[in-house]
C-alpha cells in the first residue's frame, strides 16, 4: 500500500480504496510493529466518528480526505490522554490542540499518540518509561529524539505523516536516522496551542513526511495564524507580500573543515561530501562560511538562561514527582545550582551578540547546509553516557530556534558504517535559512534531492518496457538508456498470473555446450528504498540477480535459474531466444 498523500487521495477519488479499508490495515500493521512507538490508540469509536463523516462527503471535498497521521504525545488530541511519556503527568485534554484540530477539519485521521523522550527533553529517544524504539534500519540503534515515535510511526509505514515538536532538533535529528523528511518550521508559523511547553518561546510544530512534497503539502494547510496563541505568528506572505523562493542562481553556505564535526565517524563525514557535491551538481554555488557564531548560540541552550524555562513549564511538577521522572530528565530541568536572575539578561544579550554575527553569515547565502546529526549512537552507547553522546547530537540543531531560523532535514544518502553487522545508516543533511523561507528550502530540496539518492540500475526486458502491462511499477524510477545483454542467456516466456513474463538464464547454467544470445533491455535506476519494494513484486522462478551487458557493465535484473527447465517440460515455459526482444516475441503472437 503506497502511504504517500498524493497516492492515496488518488486511489479514493478513483474508488479503488477506501479510507476504512486503509485504517483496517494499518491497524492490523501496527500489531507486528514495535510497541514501543505508541503511548496511546485513537479510540474505536473516535475512529469510527472520522471515518463515517469522510463516508457522507466526496473525496474532492477535502484536502486531506482519509490521509492517516500520529501525534506526539506533548499534542494534545481530544480522547486520547497526553502524558509526555511521564503517565503521573497525564491528563484528558478538552480539545485537540490547534494543528491536529485542523488537520481533522480538513480530514485527516489520528491513528494515536507516539512515544517520546519524557518532556520532549533529549534528542535520544531512550527516555522514556515506554521503551526505547529500535530504528528500523539498525534495531540496535537509537531512532533519535525526543519525537522518536512520530518519526518511527512513519519509518515503519504505519502512517502518511506525522507530527512532532522541535525545540533543540526535536523534529530534525530524528528524521536522519529514519530517512525521512523533517520540517522544523519557524518558530511561531504553526500553532503551539495545545502543546505541552518544552521551552514555550522556543518550541516548534513539527512535520515528518516521506518525500518532499508530502511535506510541502501539509505545511501549506496548516501554515495558519492562531489568534488564542500569543506565539503565533503570521506569514508574511498571507499579507500578499511575496513568498521567499529559491532564486535561479542560488548559494548555500557550509562550515569550514575545522568546524566541522563526526565524532570520529568517518562514514558520515564521506557522506557529507558526498551531499555537498550534490547540491553542487543539481546547480548551487558552494561558500564558505564561519559557524562559530551558530556553536556559541547553540551552547546558551543548556548553559543558558532557557534551561530554566524548561523548570517553568514542568519543574515543579517534577519536583513533586521525583519517583515519577527519568533520572536524566529531572537532572537536566532541575538544576542542583541557581544563578542570579541577572544572569537571564546576560544570556539574552549574548544571544542578541550571536544573532548579529549568525545572520552576517547566513545573509551571504540563500541556505545554510549542515549535517543533521554528525554521527549515530546504539542504545547501549547513550544508556551509559546519557548527557555527552546527546549533546553530540545537537551539535547541528541547538541554536536554531534561538536564532529564529527555518530549517529543513532531508534523506541523503547512506552513510558507511565501521559496525560489521550494519553495513550502513541512514544520512540526512539540514538545509537552514531565515525566519519564513520555509518554502525557498523546500524549493531546493526539489531541486536537489534526485541528485542525492543513491541509485540502483535495472535491468528490465519484459512486462516492465515501456509500453508494457507493468511498466507503471517504475514510474519513480530514471530511465538510464537502452542496451543490450551480453550474448551469455537464454530467454523463457511463462506465465504469471493473466501476465505473460520473460525469465533470462545464464546459458551455461543449463549446460556446457548452451549457446548465449544477446537480448535487449531497459536500464532504469531506482532508490534503494523503491528497489526494495520492487524486488518485493518478484514472483517464482524469477530472482534478482546481476546480468553483464554488452559493454561490460553488470547491473541487477530479472534472472532465473535451471529450474525454469521444469515448465518447459510441463509445458508452461518456453524458449524465446530466437527473438533476442521481448517485444518482438509479444508482436509475433
Amino acid at each position: 500500500m503506497n502511504l504517500e498523500i498524493s497516492s492515496l487521495l488518488s486511489a479514493y477519488r478513483k474508488n479503488a480504496c477506501t479510507p476504512r479499508k486503509v485504517i483496517s490495515t494499518l491497524l492490523r500493521l501496527a500489531e507486528s510493529a514495535p510497541p514501543q512507538i505508541w503511548i496511546s490508540k485513537t479510540p474505536a469509536e473516535k475512529l469510527e466518528a472520522c471515518l463515517s463523516r469522510l463516508e457522507s462527503v466526496s473525496p474532492d471535498s477535502l484536502p486531506l480526505y482519509g490521509i492517516p497521521f500520529a501525534v506526539k504525545d506533548n499534542i494534545d488530541c481530544e480522547g486520547m490522554p497526553s502524558t509526555a511519556a511521564c503517565p503521573a503527568y497525564s491528563y484528558m485534554p478538552k480539545k485537540s490542540a490547534f494543528v491536529v484540530e485542523r488537520l481533522i477539519q480538513l480530514g485527516a485521521i489520528p491513528l494515536g499518540k507516539t512515544n517520546m523522550d519524557q518532556f520532549a527533553t533529549g534528542l535520544v529517544g531512550v527516555r522514556s518509561p515506554y521503551g526505547a524504539i529500535p530504528n528500523r534500519f539498525a534495531p540496535e540503534y537509537i531512532s533519535g529524539g525526543s519525537s522518536s515515535g512520530s518519526a518511527a510511526a512513519l519509518a515503519y509505514e504505519l502512517c502518511s505523516f506525522s507530527l512532532g515538536t522541535d525545540t533543540a532538533g526535536s523534529g530534525r535529528v530524528p528524521a536522519a536516522f529514519n530517512n525521512l523528511v523533517g520540517v522544523k518550521p519557524t518558530r511561531g508559523l504553526l500553532s503551539s496551542n495545545g502543546v505541552i511547553p518544552a521551552c514555550k518561546s522556543l518550541d516548534c510544530v513539527s512535520i515528518f513526511a516521506k518525500n518532499n512534497a508530502d511535506a510541502r503539502y501539509v505545511l501549506n494547510q496548516i501554515a495558519v495564524e492562531d489568534l488564542n496563541e500569543p506565539y503565533s505568528r503570521k506569514a508574511p506572505w498571507n499579507d500578499s507580500q511575496k513568498m521567499e523562493r529559491l532564486p535561479e542562481n542560488w548559494t548555500f553556505g557550509v562550515p569550514k573543515d575545522s568546524e566541522l564535526e563526526f565524532f570520529g565517524n568517518e562514514g558520515f563525514r564521506e557522506a557529507f561530501q558526498k551531499a555537498v557535491r550534490a547540491f553542487e551538481n543539481a546547480g548551487g554555488k558552494k561558500v564558505t562560511i564561519s559557524f562559530a557564531p551558530f556553536l556559541e548560540a547553540a551552547r546558551l541552550l543548556y548553559e543558558g538562561p532557557w534551561v530554566f524555562e524548561r523548570y517553568a513549564a514542568v519543574g515543579k511538577f517534577i519536583e513533586e514527582h521525583p519517583g515519577e521522572i527519568h533520572p536524566v530528565t529531572k537532572s537536566i530541568i532541575c538544576p542542583k545550582s541557581i544563578p542570579h536572575p541577572s544572569s537571564v539578561f546576560d544570556g539574552f544579550h549574548a544571544l542578541q551578540e550571536k544573532k548579529k554575527l549568525a545572520d552576517r553569515e547566513i545573509s551571504k547565502v540563500d541556505f545554510l547546509l549542515t549535517p543533521t546529526a554528525g554521527t549515530i549512537y546504539k542504545t547501549a552507547e547513550v544508556e551509559a553516557n546519557p548527557i555527552q553522546l546527546n549533546s553530540n547530537l545537537g551539535y547541528y540543531t541547538n541554536y536554531m530556534n534561538l536564532l529564529d531560523y527555518s530549517a529543513l532535514a532531508i534523506p541523503a544518502g547512506f552513510a558507511k558504517s565501521s559496525d560489521y553487522l550494519v553495513p550502513e545508516f541512514p544520512f540526512g543533511v539540514t538545509l537552514v535559512s531565515k525566519a519564513f523561507h520555509d518554502f525557498a528550502l523546500l524549493d531546493a530540496a526539489d531541486k536537489v534531492s534526485p541528485f542525492l539518492k543513491e541509485k540502483v540500475q535495472v535491468a528490465v526486458c519484459g512486462a516492465h518496457l515501456r509500453g508494457e502491462s507493468l511498466h507503471f511499477q517504475l514510474q519513480d524510477a530514471d530511465f538510464v538508456e537502452s542496451a543490450e545483454t551480453a550474448a551469455e542467456y537464454r530467454m523463457f516466456a511463462f506465465q504469471d498470473g493473466v501476465i505473460q513474463k520473460p525469465a533470462l538464464v545464464y546459458a551455461k547454467s543449463i549446460s556446457e555446450d548452451s549457446r548465449g544470445e544477446s537480448f535487449y533491455v531497459e536500464i532504469y535506476a531506482l532508490s534503494k528504498e523503491d528497489f526494495g519494494k520492487f524486488t518485493q513484486q518478484i514472483p517464482a522462478p524469477l530472482s534478482m540477480g546481476k546480468i553483464k551487458l554488452e559493454n561490460g557493465k553488470v547491473v541487477s535484473g530479472f534472472t532465473a535459474d535451471s529450474s525454469i527447465l521444469a515448465l518447459v517440460k510441463n509445458g508452461s515455459a518456453k524458449d524465446i531466444s530466437e527473438f533476442g526482444d521481448w517485444r518482438k516475441f509479444r508482436a509475433s503472437l
